[in-house]
């Protein structure tokens, strides 16, 4: 297990340091560029959209999902264990500067994942039965034809199942299990089978379901974490400026925290900020598109900027009032890590520690755990319903019960199973996703200009 371990996080930081930076940053700037910034230009568009008629009980499809209810179902995938967990892994091993080069990659991320959503509206198949499917398997094949389109889409395809479906899912109901019974005292096994009972009982509901849980569990969650997390940055407001400073000088001189050369230091700041940024919103991976496929709307440019969104609430909001709770509290005003990395503490207790200190152990600790209950859960359903779509493309809808069997499994599993190779497993997964992704959204860039050129004529003629 250990050499096993060992091999994977070789190939992890391979395409992490090397393949994953080149291809986040480098389609970021390309759709940024061919659609004149669209993420500037829309962004208040998109807002209108999302939030112009937010409802937490939008009407009842008949097939697919509300644009909202398909917003949601992105951004429960988007926000979970990354925003806590994953903020804080990139903050200890590449200093408070890797948060910086989230925000980078995400904002260049935000034209990927319009160009996403637009993919997918645009190459989604209505099937007899009146449901939806779309998503990346859909776009590649319409990128490549012939077997090349058909490996890629299967390479995906197994990737997803794999990343999301299984493993992915492990990870998540690890960090439930591990907060609820470090913070209430029950037992890992117990918090698996609740845990694993409420996912059986929205898998089997389908996507309607999903919809109508995520359009109220997303807002919910959300208010409750930023509530919480601006209650910490009030009681230390004094050390924020000296909190965005360390952001900004450690993106470029990260060796001054966590050692080492400036050109290691440098690297490990920019490539964790890439890792961890994918794992957290996810742009460029080809998990939401699943989502923005199933959204009615009337042109694929208005699921577009909706997606959007979904980036900036997960980075620019939630993954951000993370990382000013933890660098506040553990660094600024010398904290506890201020010289560097302490003893006993973790990724997994990093968050625990930042509230802790504010709002005291108890509260604290109950605070994060059902935080991460909230935002782990949610992603364990979003995840499911992406991993589901790619098994019926593989197998049909006949492989439902049979995945839905081992999704389940799956997340009992990982609530009593702490296992490093699973989280490396799970970045691997997600890593080799992004590759037939891109690959195919910048073979089809072409469609997706002329749908922000053509969104952009209609408004000048209005």
């Amino acid at each position: 297990m250990e050499q096993l371990l060992s091999i994977v996080q070789t190939i992890n930081s391979y395409l992490s340091d090397y393949i994953l930076m080149i291809l986040l940053i480098g389609t970021g700037i390309f759709f940024t560029i061919r659609t004149r910034f669209v993420q500037v230009r829309c962004f208040s568009e998109g807002m209108k959209k999302v939030f112009g008629n937010l409802s937490l009980k939008g009407e009842k499809q008949q097939s697919g999902l509300s644009s909202f209810q398909a917003l949601t179902a992105a951004v429960a995938a988007q926000v979970g264990t990354g925003n806590l967990v994953g903020a804080c892994g990139a903050i200890l091993v590449g200093g408070p500067g890797a948060i910086f080069w989230m925000w980078f990659i995400a904002f260049f991320g935000m034209a990927t994942i319009y160009a996403e959503a637009v993919l997918a509206q645009k190459t989604r198949v209505i099937n007899n039965d009146d449901t939806v499917s779309g998503g990346p398997v859909y776009y590649i094949k319409t990128a490549f034809k012939g077997k090349l389109g058909k490996f890629l889409a299967g390479f995906f395809a197994v990737a997803c199942i794999l990343a999301l479906g299984f493993m992915g899912s492990m990870v998540q109901s690890n960090s439930i299990s591990s907060a609820c019974s470090s913070a209430f005292g029950i037992p890992s096994w117990v918090v698996g089978l609740i845990v694993a009972a409420l996912a059986a009982f929205i898998f089997i509901g389908g996507v309607q379901r999903l919809g109508a849980v995520t359009e109220k569990m997303v807002p919910v969650m959300a208010v409750l974490y930023i509530v919480g997390g601006l209650a910490v940055i009030i009681v230390r407001i004094k050390y924020i400026p000296e909190t965005f400073a360390m952001i900004f000088k450690y993106a470029f001189m990260p060796d001054a925290i966590i050692g080492g050369s400036i050109g290691y230091a440098l690297k490990q700041a920019i490539s964790q900020g890439a890792k961890r940024g994918l794992f957290s919103n996810e742009a460029g991976m080809g998990s939401t598109p699943h989502a923005h496929a199933m959204a009615n709307v009337e042109k694929p440019h208005d699921q577009g900027v909706v997606a959007m969104i979904g980036v900036f609430i997960d980075t620019f909001i939630v993954l951000t009032l993370t990382a000013l709770v933890v660098i506040s509290t553990l660094y600024a005003g010398g904290g506890i890590l201020a010289d560097g990395v302490q003893e006993g503490v973790d990724k997994s207790n990093m968050v625990q520690f930042a509230f802790s200190s504010v709002f005291g152990d108890a509260l604290g600790n109950w605070f994060v755990a059902i935080c991460l209950l909230f935002f782990a859960f949610s992603t364990i359903i979003s995840w499911n319903l992406f991993g589901r779509i790619n098994m019926n493309y593989l197998f049909g809808k006949r492989s439902n019960l049979i995945y839905s069997i081992l999704a389940v499994v799956f997340v009992f599993l990982g609530s009593v199973l702490s296992n490093d190779l699973v989280w490396e497993l799970t970045d691997t997964f997600n890593q080799l996703m992004v590759i037939p992704n891109v690959i195919a959204i910048v073979a089809l860039s072409g469609l997706v200009v002329r749908e922000a050129a053509d969104a952009r004529k209609s408004r000048r003629l209005k």
